[in-house]
């Protein structure tokens, strides 16, 4: 119960944020109405004060919020500022296109999550299943790629180079081909993976050896196995959802797709706060829906008899100890270390136009972009800026989480609501009110990247408390403050602090993906989404120039993978002391 409260009280505090977005905006809202009704008029304090009546900004925060709450209960979504029609009618529009977006993209990602158990599910299935399976290995590598640079290299080779589909609009059913794909790739990875971590555990269970014993056909113990399987995983649907709604603004932005993401975007950067309020509704509510019918089909899937005794999926594999397991993120780390460092010595600033698009030469490693700017120099000091606003996610991150694990109720339901705002929408709301910069990106990447960092940070303690030592130490005589400095706080924030930093390059990703949609760091100064998003003008001309920032992206996802697996390794025990 208690949970539900808190659950309903940070929902009603994201409404409120909404409702409260003409207040908060650090634009004034009224001179965002006057340029559109008329570009022309000058803005008189009294014009402006005029407007402000108008729209009840002079009434008060509280005012403005009840007024907004009152209208939203009547099914009222407002005016748009800028184009002076119903935000209703538009934002049904962009949805009906988002969701036959997120409908073909969700159906690529079934099959290619299926693809990546089928392996499993044969083997297991014929008593065979190892202890490998690549599958897992592949979904967390497409899990990791973002989906602005699927979209952006489809775009590029498929679009472009091939000519194979069209690259933008909304005519037809080839439209929708590499939108949803690059949607559908890392949904379909998520799904694989969570499916295939869940496999070898059904199969491990004593019915599917006495099945296979009777005679069962393999056909019939793998529809039986992934009955078991599958509803441990079902509620992971709404995390699915969730990754969906936060790449469609990218996926429809790339591709010119009149969806509702693209149009939260177009309204974020115009301002225009009534069409942005309606789109961020729109998508929360498909997030929360989504959630809430993979919990009810998770019951319908288990059935009365067995909703007490669900499987839930087990740990992810381990890594075998040893100096090999950091081969592959030393090396990745390494590459990314060597361009940085030999960019950061170069000038990303200096404009020279009779030596714009040059091709890779000795002077210019990667080229020129087109204004003449070493495209080296600026991807160097662009992972200076977007590297450095994670290192400063992650710190704030692992001190929030620190905290918050020795009070984890402090945090129930909190956190729920954090999952369920994926980084781009949070982008989109923080860039409506203090507009798009580099502070602007980190606090939109903070503030819905703490729950993941908390939890371990809560079981990290929960574990520390019940070591048998520690009960040893309260046999002596040891207060409970002495035990929690001495031994349970440096034990949980030693473990915290490597979970932090290896959740850099991820944070990093998502820096970027806010970079690239113009919500984050601003030219001229150099951060690697931006940096993909300007390429994309003169990728024909300058290739390899255009491609650099996508190569280091790719780099960042995959060090982003094999930093998540080192998470996995067996955690230290503790030692008497």
């Amino acid at each position: 119960m208690r949970h539900a409260i808190a659950r309903l009280g940070a929902l009603a505090a994201l409404l409120a944020v909404i409702g409260l977005l003409p207040w908060l905006s650090r634009n004034d809202p009224a001179l965002t109405v006057l340029r559109a009704k008329s570009a022309e008029q000058e803005a008189t304090p009294e014009a402006l004060d005029a407007i402000r009546a108008d729209l009840g900004l002079d009434a008060g925060p509280l005012a403005l919020l009840g007024r907004w709450a009152a209208d939203l209960l009547r099914g009222d979504l407002g005016t748009s500022w800028v184009s002076g029609y119903p935000v209703g009618p538009a934002v049904a529009s962009g949805l009906g296109t988002s969701l036959t977006l997120m409908a073909c993209a969700l159906a690529v990602a079934l099959l290619l999550a299926a693809v990546l158990c089928a392996r499993t599910v044969w083997r297991g299935a014929r008593g065979t299943l190892g202890e490998g399976r690549p599958g897992g290995a592949i979904g967390a590598v497409l899990v990791a790629c973002p989906e602005f640079l699927i979209a952006t290299v489809g775009l590029i080779v498929v679009g472009v180079w091939l000519g194979w589909l069209p690259t933008s609009g909304w005519a037809g059913p080839a439209n929708l081909v590499l939108p949803a794909v690059a949607l559908g790739i890392p949904a379909g990875g998520m799904l694989g993976r969570l499916v295939g971590d869940a496999l070898p555990g059904a199969f491990d269970e004593r019915w599917v050896a006495l099945w296979r014993s009777a005679g069962v056909t393999e056909g019939r113990i793998a529809l039986g196995v992934l009955r078991r399987a599958l509803p441990a995983v079902v509620p992971q649907f709404g995390m699915v959802v969730v990754a969906l709604t936060g790449g469609a603004v990218a996926v429809e932005t790339i591709f010119a797709v009149p969806g509702i993401g693209r149009t939260a975007l177009g309204a974020a950067k115009s301002q225009d706060l009534p069409l942005l309020q309606g789109c961020v509704l729109a998508l929360m509510c498909l997030g929360l829906a989504a959630g809430a019918l993979g919990h009810l089909a998770r019951r319908a899937m288990l059935g009365s008899g067995l909703r007490d005794a669900a499987l839930s999926p087990p740990p992810p594999p381990r890594n075998p100890s040893g100096p090999r397991q950091y081969a592959v993120p030393v090396a990745l780390a390494a590459v990314l270390a060597l361009v940085v460092v030999w960019g950061m010595l170069r000038d990303p600033l200096t404009v020279d136009v009779t030596a714009k698009l040059l091709q890779p030469s000795w002077g210019h490693p990667l080229g020129t972009d087109a204004l003449g700017r070493d495209v080296l120099a600026r991807l160097g000091h662009g992972a200076a800026n977007t590297v450095g606003s994670a290192f400063a996610v992650c710190a704030f991150g692992f001190a929030l989480s620190l905290a918050l694990g020795f009070a984890p109720r402090a945090s129930a339901g909190v956190a729920d609501v954090a999952n369920a705002v994926p980084a781009v929408l949070a982008g989109v709301l923080v860039a409506a009110a203090l507009g798009p910069g580099t502070i602007g990106a980190a606090i939109a990447v903070a503030a819905v990247s703490w729950p993941n960092l908390t939890a371990h940070a809560a079981a990290l303690t929960q574990e520390a408390r019940a070591a048998s030592y520690l009960t040893a130490q309260r046999a002596l005589g040891a207060s409970p403050r002495w035990i929690t400095i001495r031994h349970v706080l440096p034990e949980v924030a030693g473990l915290l602090a490597r979970h932090a930093v290896l959740r850099l390059p991820g944070t990093a990703l998502a820096i970027a993906s806010l970079g690239f949609l113009g919500l984050g760091t601003q030219p001229p100064t150099p951060e690697w989404g931006l940096l993909l998003d300007e390429s994309r003008a003169y990728v024909e001309v300058a290739p390899a120039a255009a491609l650099a920032p996508a190569a280091a992206i790719a780099f960042l996802a995959a060090l982003t993978v094999s930093s998540a697996n080192l998470t996995r390794l067996p955690r230290r025990k503790a030692v008497f002391a």
